[in-house]
C-alpha cells in the first residue's frame, strides 16, 4: 500500500509499504479521509521528542472496517480513531479518561497513523460514525470538534454565555463557532483578516478583526467580557483573550503555533480576576460518541479549505503554512 513515511527529522517521503497486520484486538481499517493538522507540522520540525523513525505520519481519519479481530466491529463499520492509542485497563481508562491512559501511544507519532490506504487500530481506539454524519465532518471528530466539546464541558459552559474564538477561520476556529453556537452560546469569532470575515460571519453572531480585539469584546458585552475565550492561536493573541474575559471567566487553551515562544503569565491579574485557564489536548472515546451524537443534526458543517491526493502532500503541508486558507486541509490516499 501507498503511505507517508517519516523517516528522519523533517524528511519524509510516499512510498510503497507492506499492509499493516493485526493481532486480537485490532481492527484493520480502509482510510477514507485522512486530515491535515499543525500538530503534523510541528512534528516534522521535531517538536515531539517522541516521535520514533520511520513511522507513518497523520493522526485524524475515518475509514472503513475491512477486517475486525475484535467483537465490537465488524466489516462494512464506518469508523473514525482517536488520536491515541489506549489501553483501555489503566485507572484513568477505567473512569471512562482514556485521553489521560498513562500507557498511551499516538498515532503518526510512536505508532503508524493515517496518512496511508490502510491502518491497523486498536478498536480501544475506535468509534463507530452514525449513518447521518458525512466522512468530510468524522474525519474531524477527534482531534479538532470533540476536543473543543470537551475543552467546553471542562470549562462548564452554559447556556446563553458568551464564547470568543480566537482564529476564527483556521481549522479549529471555524468549527469552535459552530459548536458552541450549537450548544447554545452567543459566539465572538476574532480573526485578524477583513478579507474572512464575511465568510466567518455566516456562523458567529459576531465578527472582530481589530488587533486588540479586547477593547471590542467589552463593548459587545455591556463592558462585563466575555464567560469563555477559546484560544487557538496562542501567544500572539493570548494577551488580549485573558483581557477579554470577565471576572470569574474561563479560558480554554488549545492553540500553540509559536512552540518557542513564551507567555509571561501575570499571576495577580488571574488572581484577582478569579480566572480558569484549561489546557486541553484530545478527546475521551465518550466524548467523540457525544459529539457524533449532537451532529446528528446537521449544527455543524465541515468547512474544508481543499483535498489533496496521498501524492501531493508536500503541496498540502505548503497549503497548511498559507494563511489565505478558511478550515481544514484534507488527504485522500
Amino acid at each position: 500500500m501507498r503511505a507517508l513515511v517519516v523517516y528522519e527529522k523533517g524528511k519524509y517521503e510516499v512510498r510503497d509499504v507492506p499492509m499493516p497486520k493485526i493481532n486480537e484486538g485490532d481492527v484493520l481499517i480502509k482510510i477514507n479521509y485522512a486530515a491535515l493538522c499543525y500538530r503534523d507540522l510541528l512534528q516534522l520540525s521535531g517538536y515531539y521528542p517522541r516521535m520514533k523513525y520511520p513511522v507513518i505520519l497523520g493522526h485524524e481519519a475515518v475509514g472503513t472496517v475491512v477486517e475486525s479481530r475484535d467483537p465490537r466491529f465488524r466489516p462494512g463499520d464506518r469508523v473514525v480513531p482517536l488520536l491515541h492509542e489506549p489501553d483501555g485497563t489503566c485507572e484513568f481508562c477505567l473512569r471512562g479518561l482514556d485521553a489521560y491512559c498513562v500507557n498511551a501511544l499516538s498515532y503518526g507519532e510512536n505508532i503508524d497513523g493515517f496518512f496511508a490506504e490502510y491502518a491497523r487500530v486498536s478498536a480501544n481506539a475506535l468509534i463507530k460514525v452514525p449513518n447521518s454524519v458525512p466522512d468530510e465532518l468524522a474525519v474531524l471528530v477527534p482531534c479538532v470538534i470533540a476536543m473543543i466539546y470537551k475543552g467546553l464541558k471542562r470549562a462548564g459552559l452554559m447556556h446563553g454565555e458568551i464564547v470568543v474564538v480566537t482564529g476564527a477561520s483556521g481549522g479549529v476556529g471555524i468549527h469552535a463557532i459552530q459548536l458552541a453556537r450549537a450548544l447554545g452560546a452567543r459566539v465572538i469569532a476574532v480573526t485578524r483578516s477583513p478579507e474572512k470575515a464575511s465568510f466567518i460571519k455566516q456562523f458567529a453572531d459576531e465578527v472582530v478583526t481589530e488587533q486588540r480585539f479586547s477593547r471590542v469584546v467589552k463593548e459587545l458585552t455591556n463592558d462585563v467580557g466575555a464567560d469563555v475565550v477559546v484560544e487557538t492561536v496562542g501567544t500572539p493573541t493570548m494577551e488580549e483573550s485573558m483581557r477579554s474575559l470577565r471576572t470569574g471567566g474561563r479560558l480554554v487553551l488549545i492553540g500553540n503555533v509559536k512552540p518557542d515562544e513564551n507567555y509571561p503569565l501575570r499571576l495577580g491579574y488571574v488572581i484577582m480576576k478569579d480566572i480558569t485557564i484549561i489546557g486541553n489536548v484530545r478527546s475521551n472515546r465518550s466524548d467523540v460518541a457525544e459529539t457524533l451524537k449532537l451532529l446528528n443534526n446537521g449544527s455543524v458543517k465541515p468547512i474544508i479549505a481543499a483535498t489533496y491526493p496521498l501524492d501531493k502532500f508536500s503541496d498540502a503541508l505548503e497549503y497548511l503554512r498559507n494563511n489565505s486558507r478558511i478550515g481544514k486541509i484534507l488527504i485522500r490516499p
